[in-house]
Order: structure tokens, then C-alpha cells, then sequence
């Protein structure tokens, strides 16, 4: 088993550390320490970080990994997503979903490429069901697929306020968090409700009545897309402060963006500015999702891809034009959805934590390294290992 010795690195975990040096053995981190001193026989690796940043890979809880359809017919279904796409962005664990179309999209496929990409060296989960009521499982049940698939850590994008979705009333949402709760609670997994928030006037409501006139609490929804416009930012916030986490998706377009969308870094802004709790706050990707751009009627004007790359992008925005704290926008893409998906093993650098981490530069937070389940998947900005059919 090769051990690997990382020197001289400005250690954010996401906390800042310092100047450290990191042990690894296997898959493991064994050890973070100043000038970690070894007097051993076996193989070991030492690299120096030169004091760049090393931090936890990116946790993704929302990709479209076998590709989304889309919303402009049969010839705009989105392209699955590639190993070399999560490391270029340094992404080490994904989240894959179905979303629109659960009719050419299947579970069997989303499942088939999560087992694929961990055996690719990936850190890979999925959710049950997609946008519709009622939920298309693998088993016959929410609660049976969370607690008796391994991969599975709860059921989305469950679609609300959206023309493309059931239109579905609090009540039958609410029996299906109570399907997830239960899975989770009995599997020890986190039975997770990821819910696709659309540009309705309802916004959050849904939910709102769900934690209102049942026992279920707002905490057992995660809802995403909440930047998607400045009233449902703010509707977000109001979620946010009643307990619950809301994600801010990082893929956009100029159209969407001059549509109205607050981009994504902004949005984080904002929502510290209005006291929400920096733990109740995250990006996700999207990545390969379509990214559709409806007109007033509803009718699509344009249509581009989730990008990978882009939750890597607004952490350097969040940090390098919105003036926050590094360690701070840190916990939106590490540690923050590493708790929400009940990740003990994800998202902090510590002794006993996967070694899932990348170094970047410390003045542009540009990728330099990365480092999934202790192996080097890029090194010095090329990526030196892909998946298995990637040229």
C-alpha cells in the first residue's frame, strides 16, 4: 500500500489549519500535522504543496450523470456526464439524479453509471424518482429503495412551482417524505427529499404547508435552484432560517442570468448578509442537466448544458469578487453537503476522512491537483487519469 506525504500545504479543512503536512495511506488521511517526521521502510511519496491551498474535493449533490433530456425534443437530450468532466472541476463525489424525463432517462442507467464511475475511482450516490408524482422507483417504494440500494441516498428532483412537473399538493409530497424519512432513519442513510424549485409564483409554499400541517420539518427537504430569481432567493432565505438548507445551482447562461437568475456567488453574498447560518447554505453543478430558457408563454427559446466546472467557478467568484472568506464559501462545496447527504467520510480534511482533496493556487484558486480516494486523477493542472472509454 503506497503512503503519500504531502508537505508544506496552507491546509483548509474547510477551517483554516496553516501551513501543514498531510499523511495518507491507502484511501485514507492518517494524519495532518506540522513536519510530519517518518522513519519507515515502506513505499512513500512525498510531495511538496509549496504552501498552495489543499482542501476537500468538491461534494456534488446534484448531476444529471447519465445526461438530462430535453425540454427542445429527442435531439437535445444532454450528454452524459465523464470522469474527466467531475475531476476537471474537481468534483470527488456526485450525486446523480434524473430529472425531466424518467421515461428515456431510467433508474437501471443511473444506477449502472454510478457503480461504473466508482469503479472508475469516483465517490458516486444517486436519488430515487425524478421531477414526477407518482415516483418511478426500483423496488416498488421510496422507503425500500433508500433503505435496500446501497448507492441510493434518497429521492429527487422531486419538481414543485414548475410547468414541468406533476403539480403535485403538500399532502402527496408529504407522504413521500415520510417514505424517505422513514428509509433513511432505518437504513442510517439521510433520506434526503432533493426538491427542484421552478420560476412559479408558489415558490416554496409547498413546502411551507408540508412543515405547517404535518410532523415533518422543513429539514427533510433540500431544496435547489434557489437563485433562480431575487423573490425566490428570498423565500430561501425564509426556509433557511426555519431550519432548512438551500442549494444554489452553479450552471447558468447569459439567458438565464439576464432573465433574472442571481448568480450564484451573489446569492451567497446575500443570503449571509441577511443572517442566514453559513452551514445551511450550498452549490451544486447541475452539470449535464439542460439548462432551458422559457419565454413569458412558456415556450423555449434556448437550451445549454450543465457545466461540472461551474460550482469550482463561483467558489473563485465567491471568493475573489463577493469579498467572502475563503474557508467560509469552502463549507457551500465540502463540508455543508457532505451533512446533508450524511456523508461521515466527505467534505473535511481530517484524520479518518477519505483522501478526497485538491490543491489549488492560492492567489486564483485555479486547480492544480486532485486527489480522489488517495490516488492522483490530475496532477500540475493535466488530468492524468480518465475514464475507461475517454480518449
Amino acid at each position: 500500500m503506497t503512503m503519500r506525504l504531502l508537505r508544506n500545504a496552507q491546509v483548509f479543512a474547510p477551517q483554516s489549519l496553516g501551513i501543514q503536512d498531510i499523511l495518507i495511506s491507502g484511501s485514507q488521511i492518517v494524519a495532518i500535522a506540522e513536519h510530519i517526521r517518518l522513519d519507515t521502510n515502506i513505499e512513500l511519496e512525498e510531495i511538496n504543496c509549496e504552501q498552495r491551498i489543499v482542501c476537500p474535493g468538491l461534494v456534488d449533490t446534484l448531476t444529471h450523470i447519465t445526461g438530462g433530456g430535453g425540454e427542445g425534443g429527442f435531439a437535445t437530450r444532454t450528454p452524459e456526464m465523464h470522469l474527466s468532466d467531475a475531476i476537471s472541476g474537481g468534483v470527488t463525489t456526485v450525486t446523480g439524479a434524473l430529472g425531466t424525463d424518467a421515461v428515456c432517462r431510467t433508474h437501471q442507467d443511473l444506477i449502472a453509471k454510478v457503480k461504473g464511475l466508482k469503479e472508475e475511482g469516483l465517490s458516486a450516490y444517486f436519488y430515487t424518482g425524478n421531477y414526477h408524482y407518482p415516483v418511478k422507483t426500483i423496488t416498488g417504494s421510496v422507503q425500500q429503495d433508500i433503505m435496500l440500494l446501497e448507492e441510493c441516498l434518497g429521492i429527487g428532483e422531486i419538481a414543485i412551482a414548475d410547468h414541468r412537473g406533476s403539480q403535485l399538493s403538500w399532502q402527496e409530497l408529504a407522504k413521500v417524505a415520510a417514505e424517505a424519512r422513514v428509509g433513511g432513519m432505518c437504513s442510517g442513510k439521510a433520506g434526503v427529499v432533493s426538491v427542484h424549485v421552478g420560476s412559479g409564483e408558489d415558490k416554496l409554499s409547498t413546502l411551507f404547508n408540508v412543515a405547517e400541517h404535518t410532523n415533518i420539518p422543513l429539514s427533510q427537504f433540500y431544496p435547489t435552484h434557489i437563485n433562480r430569481s431575487p423573490k425566490l432567493l428570498a423565500d430561501g432565505i425564509r426556509f433557511a432560517k426555519q431550519g432548512g438548507t438551500i442549494d444554489f445551482t452553479a450552471s447558468s447562461t447569459p439567458e438565464i442570468i439576464a432573465g433574472g437568475e442571481v448568480k450564484c456567488a451573489t446569492a451567497l453574498r446575500i443570503a449571509l448578509a441577511e443572517g442566514v447560518d453559513p452551514s445551511q447554505l450550498t452549490f451544486s453543478t447541475d452539470g449535464h442537466a439542460s439548462l432551458p430558457h422559457f419565454n413569458a408563454q412558456g415556450e423555449l427559446e434556448s437550451l445549454k448544458v450543465g457545466s461540472m466546472q461551474s460550482m469550482l467557478h463561483e467558489l473563485r467568484d465567491a471568493v475573489l469578487v463577493e469579498q467572502i472568506a475563503l474557508e467560509t464559501a469552502l463549507k457551500a462545496v465540502t463540508e455543508n453537503p457532505a451533512r446533508v447527504l450524511r456523508l461521515s467520510g466527505k467534505g473535511k480534511l481530517r484524520p479518518g476522512a477519505d483522501a478526497d482533496l485538491l490543491l489549488l493556487d492560492p492567489e486564483q484558486l485555479t486547480l492544480h491537483s486532485v486527489m480522489a480516494g488517495g490516488a492522483w486523477f490530475m496532477r500540475n493542472q493535466s488530468i492524468i487519469r480518465k475514464g475507461t472509454f475517454e480518449a
